[in-house]
């Protein structure tokens, strides 16, 4: 991350401490719903299968812009499925950046074309070492690492939902991604029971083992991106929810902190370490403020 984006993003974490703000900071736009895969997890995919429109999608990065968002991220469905009137993802890479956005990152399963050195992080599923990512997500681990090792100029961290099939799968996953050209850095999520996912989620035992081994390869010099001081209150489960900083846009329609924040009762269920770390950085607790620093620049 440069050096100015960051004291940007600082002044406003400031502002928010000192004066118990709820404004946003981080944005997240998504595109479509569709997607070329069925996940186990997932509820929201092919829901309606919609394009949204370009113009649209401009309208509102210049609103969020406009109303102080400096972090924005592009989301499906699959990201990199969209496409409107000739237009790819790389076009609104590149306008978000010329707008103003400090920083621009995108969310994508990996099955397509990865060279994408626009945004700035490239956020990767994979759920699990090969036999566990293709249970729940098909037979795509072997094109994923593949699309992986020809994305030279792109910065990606692998992102892993965490839930009771792959839970186990917490340590070799970020050996592999230790030892993998291409890949930069790993972040974790745990499992948010929407509705039809019930069935995913981790016993308090199985949530302490995944805990566990994050913070084991934290200390271990792993590049995990999630910040240390924050795991605990996740297993407290801890925070104030939701995260004022954080909003989803979707076809013209805003969600605070996430679209699960409707459902009655998901928010106490939930998995969103992101929204656990900015709920706790925004409140100025110090342990994850120096965590967050460090993070972030050798990751952003």
């Amino acid at each position: 991350m440069k050096m100015k984006s960051f004291m940007s993003l600082g002044v406003f974490g400031m502002k928010t401490i000192l004066f118990k703000m709820k404004k946003p900071i981080l944005g997240t736009i998504i595109l479509t719903d569709f997607c070329n895969l069925s996940c186990k997890h997932c509820a929201v995919n092919n829901i309606n299968k919609i394009m949204y429109p370009y113009n649209d999608i401009l309208e509102e990065m210049n609103n969020l812009y406009n109303e102080g968002i400096r972090i924005l991220f592009f989301c499906g469905g699959e990201t990199l499925t969209w496409n409107y009137e000739g237009r790819t993802i790389r076009d609104l890479i590149r306008k978000a950046k010329e707008i103003g956005f400090l920083v621009v990152n995108i969310v994508t399963n990996g099955t397509i074309d990865l060279d994408l050195p626009e945004a700035d992080v490239i956020f990767l599923s994979l759920d699990g070492t090969k036999k566990n990512h293709n249970l729940i997500r098909g037979n795509t681990f072997d094109t994923i690492l593949n699309n992986i090792s020809k994305a030279n100029s792109s910065n990606i961290c692998v992102y892993m939902a965490v839930n009771n099939i792959n839970y186990k799968d917490i340590e070799p996953l970020c050996k592999l991604v230790k030892e993998t050209p291409n890949l930069s850095s790993i972040s974790f999520n745990f499992h948010t029971p929407y509705q039809g996912t019930e069935h995913l989620s981790l016993t308090n035992d199985q949530k302490v083992q995944a805990v566990n081994s994050i913070k084991s390869m934290i200390s271990g010099g792993y590049p995990v991106f999630n910040l240390y001081s924050a795991l605990d209150y996740y297993l407290k489960n801890k925070w104030e929810r939701p995260c004022y900083q954080c909003l989803v846009s979707e076809n013209k329609q805003r969600f605070v902190c996430g679209r699960c924040v409707e459902i009655d009762g998901l928010c106490d269920k939930c998995g969103y370490l992101f929204a656990v770390e900015f709920s706790l950085l925004c409140k100025g607790n110090v342990r994850v403020i120096l965590d967050m620093i460090r993070t972030y620049l050798k990751y952003v």
